[in-house]
């Protein structure tokens, strides 16, 4: 059998968990991980331009995998822009264009050629009549290859404005390659609407694991999209026969209610995509998505996906901005606290004298990815004079990141200065005037306390 689509939970279950324990004897103290390459790519840099070890790399055996965050941002990338089949993750273009081209009620008739295709399928007949939501359900819960080509031809014919189902069939390929070059795809090509690639469907369908996942990101842009792949089983409403019957179906994916924070999204497997998996997980709004092509086997593209969203959670840190040890008790924000003293600023009508201060949210953090490098600070001061009370803005500081600012704060004083009396502004003149004969004046710096600790 070329196309693996249907296992039982139990069997994945037993393989998933062998290969963890293998994965698990295989690392053993001071060796290498299963399978982390140097040309694997982490956040920007291979593994063997940014001299990461082995340890703090995701080991997987997909040939091609990559890892995305929902702004785009690249975690992790292995050969994810060579071309390769990826199976029944067409179904996922296929569910992108038709929700972009058929209302949710538009039935959905299953012709014979649909009926017959073979391989995982939704278990529809030949005549079925199904709303285009139903379809979806059944394309893409089970993978029903019967399904995208009903989907297929119903609303290809209506784009086309064609009767003929061969020909409707070949309008809907045509706008999922549009659709592709529309999100970017320079090297995805779709030649049918479920992915299978050999006998009748050999040809040059394949795509890209990075390609892949913008079609994925774009598909979980859609809440009913979303619903659907987070079903773990469903109970489909058909019209057979003149009759309503109904059809239930259940997930191929392994991971749901199984893995914390997973929802979706589509397996795949052929002989020659080997075992293929697009995946997304979401712990307290942060999603990211994951393709793995090419795995060795179904429990692999599991492991993998699981390896690789582990791996990304796990170097994810509340990074706390203020970082010195002198506190001081501040009125701030309408309660009195101890707030750490991030700098002295100086006060330039008043000789040789500081304000202390803190951020305006002495408790801000930022989320950082840890493996994106340590983190930097700038700050700038304002010129203060006269009189200062606690919680002014005196000056500003930005934290960056791999030169990418990740966030910043005001400055503001946590500690009350008088406004400087007349002696202390003859004194300021004074020192101003002899600064200007002797080359030197006696006046305060602003001195940055505050500190950023190392990540790595």
């Amino acid at each position: 059998m070329r196309s693996r689509e249907r296992i039982t939970r139990a069997v994945v279950a037993r393989s998933v968990l062998a290969s963890m324990l293998a994965a698990s004897l295989l690392a053993l103290p001071g060796e290498a991980l299963a399978d982390v390459r140097k040309t694997d790519e982490v956040t920007g840099g291979t593994v063997e331009s940014r001299a990461l070890s082995a340890s703090l790399c995701p080991s997987i055996e997909a040939q091609h995998a990559i890892l995305v965050d929902a702004d785009g941002e690249v975690f992790f990338a292995r050969d994810a822009s060579s071309p390769a089949n990826i199976a029944s993750i067409t179904k996922v273009m296929t569910a992108v264009v038709a929700l972009q081209e058929a209302p949710l009620d538009t039935p959905i008739t299953v012709s014979a050629v649909a009926a017959s295709v073979g391989e995982s399928t939704a278990g529809l007949k030949a005549g079925d009549v199904l709303t285009l939501e139903n379809a979806l359900k059944a394309l893409m819960i089970p993978s029903g290859n019967d399904a995208a080509i009903a989907i297929a031809e119903t609303l290809g014919k209506t784009m086309a404005g064609v009767s003929d189902d061969t020909a409707g069939n070949q309008a809907f390929i045509a706008a999922m390659n549009e659709k592709a070059a529309e999100l970017g795809c320079q090297d995805t090509v779709f030649e049918n609407a479920h992915g299978l690639d050999y006998g009748t469907y050999a040809g040059n369908l394949h795509s890209t694991a990075a390609e892949t996942c913008k079609i994925v990101a774009c598909a979980m842009e859609n809440e009913l999209f979303r619903s659907i792949v987070e079903t773990r089983q469903a109970d489909l409403s058909v019209q057979r026969e003149g009759m309503t019957t109904t059809v239930r179906v259940s997930t191929t994916d392994e991971m749901l209610g199984t893995y914390e924070g997973a929802c979706g999204v589509k397996t795949g497997f052929t002989d020659l995509a080997g075992a293929c998996f697009a995946g997304a997980c979401e712990r307290n709004g942060d999603m990211v998505y994951s393709i793995v092509l090419d795995a060795p086997s179904e429990a692999q593209r599991f492991t993998d996906t699981m390896t690789l969203f582990d791996w990304y959670y796990g170097h994810q840190m509340a990074y706390a901005l203020a970082n010195d040890d002198e506190m001081v008790t501040a009125d701030l924000n309408g309660s009195t606290r101890e707030v750490p003293v991030v700098a002295e600023v100086a006060l330039t009508d008043q000789v040789d004298k500081t304000v202390k201060a803190t951020f305006a949210d002495p408790d801000a953090t930022v989320d950082i990815f840890t493996l994106d490098g340590n983190v930097s600070q700038s700050f700038e001061f304002y010129e203060v004079s006269g009189a200062v009370e606690v919680g002014e803005v005196i000056g500003h500081a930005t934290f960056y990141q791999r030169n990418e600012q990740i966030a910043e704060q005001d400055i503001v004083a946590c500690e009350a200065i008088s406004a400087p009396t007349l002696w202390e502004s003859i004194q300021h003149v004074w020192s101003g005037f002899c600064g200007l004969f002797m080359g030197q004046h006696e006046v305060s710096e602003s001195v940055v306390l505050n500190h950023t600790p190392a990540v790595l």
